[in-house]
């Protein structure tokens, strides 16, 4: 797969405020990739806070402080990471360009991916009959790498999901969302976590 057919098939853009200082993560062949967070507003006021990591080149000559505006292009990525002496799947925006964060967008939350289904969708209703659809989509990158991306998709588009097969090709396109859950650990602990995935906007299979 090319720079530019790995590009296409996973693109994100978004524009909020940071929330932490850059901190470094981790060294690959020399070069140091640094993590820190961004929150960004949904239409409902509420605050998405968004994981992202970012090559050290990229923060030559500038800074990166808490409570400044960023807009940054990149890639929802995912990798493994050992915890609780098990393999836990982490997600990160990879950010590939930075962008000018006083310009106007229309939307400062997007997701395009194209993928396929790699995992059995998962169909429920909440208790007030929402109906919901939990997909797992793989997104092939270069060097024979994928990402594996949840997604989650509402109403219609939790219909037409339900039933597609593991393997189905598909566009989809959302906004990255965080949303926190309660883990239990034991009887008597249990623990605050946050989960990110992609809130589904539209869903189209596809031939790429």
């Amino acid at each position: 797969m090319t720079n530019e057919n790995q590009i296409q098939t996973n693109r994100v853009f978004l524009c909020g405020t940071v929330e932490s200082e850059p901190v470094l993560s981790h060294e690959l062949y020399g070069e140091g990739f640094y993590e820190f967070t961004i929150g960004v507003i949904r239409l409902s006021e509420q605050k998405d806070v968004l994981p992202i990591t970012v090559a050290e080149r990229l923060l030559e000559g500038r800074t990166v402080t808490v409570g400044e505006k960023v807009a940054i292009e990149g890639q929802f990525r995912s990798y493994n990471k050992m915890a609780e002496n098990h393999s836990k799947l982490m997600l990160t925006v990879f950010v590939r360009e930075f962008l000018d964060p006083t310009a106007s967008y229309p939307n400062p939350n997007t997701v395009e991916l194209l993928g396929y289904i790699c995992k059995e969708p998962i169909y429920r209703t909440t208790p007030l009959n929402r109906e919901i659809c939990d997909l797992l989509i793989a997104v092939n990158r270069a060097f024979n790498k994928s990402d594996y991306i949840p997604c989650i998709a509402w109403g219609r588009n939790a219909r037409y999901c339900r039933s597609l097969p593991v393997g189905t090709k598909l566009n989809v396109g959302g906004r990255i969302q965080s949303r926190q859950y309660v883990k239990k650990l034991s009887e008597d602990v249990s623990e605050t976590r946050t989960a990110y995935e992609i809130s589904v906007s539209r869903i189209d299979e596809t031939e790429f």
